[in-house]
């Protein structure tokens, strides 16, 4: 039910009224909102600014959930030996690293829900979505008789939800205007990423308190359905449906043939790929070179120190959004890789150290760089196809709709390409393990990969002749 203005026929005071008619939102059954333009400066500081942070709060908790359930398995492996399982190193690294498998490939479908079904509603189906795998858990660490295959396709729902991420994030994109855009992702993205973090501090805590002689893991799965309900009936009665997000085929089309989405993607395999796969080993890390602190007794209960790395990368990720607003998120970038192969660099020389507290303090380097780099990266999706658009200074400016279609269709594939990096490094850690004992090769391409990641980045959006040159981008 849009309306139109016809400047040249319609007398001034007229046109002005209806440009007002045109800006007023309309609330439909099932909170579905037409007329929603974050770009009007009236409409967004009269009504507009507090929807959108409505439904970002309830889209923070729902995506929350679904990282909790998607890093679950990365704690829960070790601890599957002291309740009777025998799985080889081969077969636990399996376990880590398929939940981040599948929930990349899902990324790309769940990235066109949103504008098929609406941000609220798919919000509520896909939390729902995640009683599957937590149920499923609960059921199959109870008897250390379960196969591993079985184990492996109940690790393997866990990536619905990494799946959570592209739908949250593309529906986001549509409710905040580009100036607040970077802000606004990196909560969101922050405050699902948080869930790795509290998944790894809660579940240990949670399956030894009172658990006596044995470990009650079953109650790693079990714990978190009254929340996944909770989210459930939150986004049912609070969040929105915003008509203007409509799936554009072409605009999707377009984006994949842009070569620019590809190294995007390619560039967040290095940010964000390295963040989840490094929150998914690490209590492996730890538990393997510093078995006494893998998990700490206090009291009844054992809590384990690796959900600092989620932790402190995670809360990193709106700053990495906040400098990429102010500084350009190509800068902060390639500063950004040069940390990490700092990082990564500290944690090759710490370990035959065999200091933990040495070995922790470089992780967190490793993991804050990679947290301010995955808000730093996304932020210049936008600004890279409104830049390709010809939008003049489009760090500030958001293009024309077709194009923040296309690129909000973009950061669901990009979102998708740079999970596969979840599932890569614990496959590498693992095979650098099985094949000399150690994880030095590992950490030695990790570094010679984030070298390039920088000049990839540098070449293509800091360099005077690039296609995007005289672009804060």
């Amino acid at each position: 039910m849009a309306l139109t203005t016809e400047p040249q026929t319609t007398p001034p005071g007229v046109a002005a009224s209806t440009d007002a008619a045109t800006s007023e939102l309309v609330h439909r059954p099932g909170r579905w909102i037409d007329n929603w333009d974050p770009e009007n400066t009236s409409q967004w500081n009269l009504v507009g600014r507090a929807i959108a942070k409505r439904n970002l709060g309830w889209s923070i908790f729902a995506e929350f959930l679904g990282f909790v359930v998607w890093q679950l398995w990365s704690v829960v492996v070790v601890s599957l030996p002291a309740v009777g399982f025998t799985f080889d190193t081969g077969q636990t690294f399996w376990l880590i690293s398929i939940p981040a498998l599948v929930g990349a490939t899902l990324r790309i479908p769940y990235t066109f829900m949103v504008p098929r079904f609406g941000g609220r509603n798919w919000t509520i189906v896909s939390a729902g979505l995640l009683l599957i795998p937590a149920i499923g858990l609960g059921i199959a660490v109870s008897n250390p008789e379960t196969p591993f295959g079985v184990m492996l396709l109940i690790a393997a729902f866990a990536g619905f939800g990494g799946g959570n991420f592209a739908s949250s994030m593309a529906n986001i994109t549509f409710f905040f205007p580009q100036r607040e855009k970077g802000w606004a992702l990196g909560l969101n993205a922050a405050g699902g990423n948080l869930g790795a973090s509290v998944a790894q501090f809660v579940v240990p805590i949670a399956i030894t308190i009172g658990a006596a002689a044995t470990l009650n893991l079953p109650l790693a799965g079990w714990l978190w359905i009254p929340l996944i309900i909770a989210a459930m009936i939150g986004a049912y009665f609070f969040m929105d449906n915003i008509s203007s997000a409509k799936a554009d085929i072409a605009g999707s089309l377009a984006a994949v043939r842009e070569p620019h989405m590809w190294i995007l993607a390619f560039l967040y395999i290095g940010t964000f790929g390295s963040f989840i796969g490094f929150a998914s080993v690490f209590p492996k890390l730890i538990a393997d070179q510093f078995p006494d602190f893998s998990t700490i007794q206090v009291g009844s209960a054992g809590v384990g120190l690796a959900f600092l790395g989620a932790l402190v990368g995670s809360l990193a990720r709106p700053y990495g959004g906040k400098l990429a607003d102010r500084f350009g998120g190509a800068l902060i970038t390639v500063v950004t890789f040069g940390v990490m192969a700092l990082g990564a660099t500290l944690v090759l020389l710490t370990l035959p150290a065999a200091n933990f507290w040495l070995f922790l303090g470089c992780f967190l380097l490793l993991f804050v760089a990679s947290g301010v780099g995955n808000g730093s990266t996304y932020r210049m999706i936008p600004t890279v196809f409104a830049a390709r658009a010809g939008t003049a200074n489009a760090h500030e400016n958001a293009a024309d709709v077709g194009t923040q279609r296309k690129a909000a269709a973009a950061l669901g594939i990009i979102s998708a390409v740079g999970a596969y990096g979840g599932f890569a490094i614990p496959q590498v850690l693992g095979a650098a393990k099985t094949g000399t004992g150690s994880y030095d090769a590992a950490f030695i391409g990790f570094i010679v990969a984030y070298v390039v990641f920088a000049a990839v980045t540098a070449f293509f959006y800091l360099r005077r002749g690039s296609s995007v040159a005289g672009q804060r981008i």
